[in-house]
């Protein structure tokens, strides 16, 4: 894949003892992620197209690194010396990305409007006032309807002395709330770092296309290949961006299709309407991220969700989904991510032993990490002190504030693990964190959950909703790009610790700025109505329709957690197994949904390929496959850009 550099290009190889962490480098990205937060808020949000950080691979994070690179190549030829180096770029492109994981789908996005949609949806009838607001802390939230109705209404600014002091309170605390998460994460990534990096040597999928980006040689955008599947998916972009604009223009269906309206005529009736909700797509980026997977996961993607839905035919069949929420999909996969998370852990016992050990003895191997052992600890400690006194302030009790924190951060390492061993396009679960796991083992009844206790449970809905944009893979990822270019593990860890501060206010920034030029109830998509709604609807159930322990969905835990192990113990007794338990714990989600039939096409592709010609075959069509990824991202990009600037409604690639 690799070709000879032609002259004039630029020297992104750093020469010796040249650092990737620079002022100049830190400059760029501080100025992009504002201007990065704003793009992803008017696509997930305003406009409600695009959803980048809804998959693994972040579209907005490598279309900013190609047209650094492209540039980078101009300035090249033209000043050598101010080009910036392949470390500097990926040291952009990592806070870059980081970035976009605290604006994305599943945090500041959910947690802003959660700040004043409770005072603004709260009537006679749902009675929130009287059931929970003398248990929202003050300096969470905004309840002056002086400050919130504009941000409903549109047509305002943001940027007056009342609002923007009225906004300080909630966006400090919550912000520093999770700049406190991020570090924390920082802190165990790093020690963790070289067991999976080192010692297992997990292969890190989603590094692929930063590193292949920036390759001094530009291998990648030299290959042939790459520039088929380019085009491949380039020209569908354009072709189903044309016929946004005129219908007219013919269309190539790829997005999502529902087998609702494919099957009308045969799901009519009991039992067929419980596969209502199948959908079908054939997205050529998915396609692409889906050839990068190994064969047995990408196998037990699409048959477990298969899988999945003959449960839901068979449970119509037998009555059993009568039982609300039967088969518990949500809480198998919770469980199932436990399992992986508490087996890692397991597997790693002796490798975490020796490094406690060592920090004990004040001999610890931590030479090349991005954070010594000794102060990772102290972060964590210190850390943990910080999480104590915000769940106090929230009026947790202090034994229900570990356990949700222990399961959080239990879920958040099964994610890292499962992104930096297999990659896979996308990993939500929604519906599975500890707030959920929680009530459903304890209950709701004030005997055992107080209001106070599940209002703050409910605060904290915003980072549990889903795990999809997760800042600690991305984190983990952006060392195993550090590991495989030289740059220093410690200067990669300070670049993100300053993406995370300057990434949260931004996100902040974005959104509320938004709110108040566009209008929540206005002229926005309405999911910031929802995020906002999600978590005092659910509080207002669990309040007037108080009840006891779940038994069906404990069981249903007990059931992911044993079938977890069990493939688990199949895999490492049957060499030949199938099954991947990591496929079982991703493949009932709503991204597989829309997935399974593109990774059921890669997986086909790639079996049919290296069965007929064998492992140099499907090395020659990895190029092909990452150009079908960047055709998609780079094209789609441009017409999410097009349609922001202009203020009209473009082709959107993804859902």
């Amino acid at each position: 894949m690799s070709a000879p550099q032609t002259s004039g290009a630029a020297d992104l190889e750093p020469a010796p003892n040249v650092p990737a962490l620079t002022i100049r480098a830190v400059t760029i990205a501080c100025l992009i992620l504002p201007l990065n937060a704003y793009w992803i808020t008017q696509m997930a949000v305003v406009r409600y197209q695009g959803h980048p950080t809804t998959v693994s691979l972040f579209f907005n994070a490598v279309f900013i690194l190609f047209v650094l690179r492209v540039l980078n190549d101009g300035v090249g030829r033209i000043a050598p010396r101010l080009a910036l180096h392949r470390g500097e770029l990926l040291v952009i492109y990592a806070m870059v990305t980081l970035a976009s994981a605290l604006v994305g789908h599943d945090l500041v996005q959910v947690l802003a409007p959660q700040i004043i949609m409770p005072y603004w949806l709260a009537t006679a009838e749902n009675q929130w006032e009287q059931l929970f607001f003398q248990n929202i802390p003050a300096h969470l939230t905004i309840s002056d309807p002086q400050i919130y109705r504009p941000a409903f209404e549109g047509g305002a600014t943001l940027y007056t002395r009342a609002r923007l002091l009225a906004w300080l309170p909630p966006v400090a605390s919550w912000g520093g709330f999770l700049a406190v998460l991020a570090t924390m994460m920082l802190a165990v990534n790093s020690l963790l770092r070289r067991r999976w990096m080192e010692q297992e040597k997990l292969t890190y999928p989603i590094t692929h296309m930063p590193l292949e980006l920036t390759s001094p040689d530009a291998g990648l955008l030299r290959n042939k290949m790459m520039w088929i599947g380019f085009a491949l998916a380039a020209g569908v972009d354009l072709i189903n961006g044309f016929h946004e604009l005129w219908p007219a223009w013919p269309l190539i269906s790829v997005r999502v299709v529902h087998f609702d309206a494919f099957m009308r005529s045969f799901l009519i009736g009991h039992p067929w309407s419980a596969l209502r909700g199948m959908r079908m797509s054939f997205y050529p980026f998915a396609i692409g991220l889906g050839m990068m997977l190994p064969l047995d996961l990408a196998f037990s993607c699409w048959a477990f969700y298969l899988l999945w839905k003959l449960q839901a035919l068979a449970s119509a069949m037998l009555g059993l989904n009568r039982l609300p929420g039967f088969p518990y999909v949500a809480e198998q996969s919770s469980a199932a991510y436990l399992g992986l998370a508490g087996f890692a852990l397991w597997m790693g016992r002796g490798y975490i032993g020796d490094l406690f050990h060592g920090v004990l003895r004040g001999k610890s191997d931590d030479a090349g990490e991005p954070m010594d052992y000794r102060l990772a600890l102290i972060v964590l400690v210190a850390g943990t002190a910080l999480l104590a006194l915000f769940s106090a302030a929230l009026g947790m009790w202090a034994w229900l504030a570990v356990v949700f924190f222990v399961l959080y951060f239990a879920l958040s390492i099964a994610v890292t693990r499962i992104r930096a061993e297999l990659g896979p396009p996308a990993h939500d679960l929604h519906r599975g964190g500890p707030d959920l796991i929680l009530t459903n083992i304890l209950g709701t009844d004030p005997t055992m959950l107080p209001t106070q206790q599940l209002t703050a449970l409910s605060l904290c809905f915003w980072f549990n909703r889903a795990y999809r944009a997760h800042p600690m893979p991305v984190q983990l990822e952006a060392f195993r790009i550090a590991d495989s270019t030289g740059i220093k593990q410690s200067h990669m860890a300070i670049a993100l610790t300053i993406a995370a501060f300057v990434g949260v206010f931004s996100a902040f920034w974005a959104q509320i700025h938004c709110y108040y030029a566009y209008g929540i109830a206005a002229k926005m998509s309405g999911v910031a109505t929802t995020f906002g709604r999600e978590p005092f609807t659910r509080l207002q159930h669990w309040l007037t329709y108080p009840q006891g322990t779940d038994w069906p969905r404990v069981a249903a835990y007990g059931v992911g957690l044993g079938l977890t192990w069990l493939l688990m113990f199949a895999r490492v007794s049957f060499g030949s197994w199938p099954m991947h338990p990591v496929g079982y714990a991703i493949s009932g989600s709503w991204s597989m949904n829309c997935l399974w039939m593109p990774i059921f096409i890669a997986w086909l592709a790639k079996l049919l390929i290296t069965r007929y010609g064998g492992h140099r075959a499907f090395m020659r069509a990895i190029p092909f496959a990452l150009g079908m990824v960047l055709g998609e991202f780079i094209v789609g990009s441009l017409w999410c850009i097009v349609g922001i600037t202009l203020g009209i409604s473009t082709y959107s690639f993804w859902v």
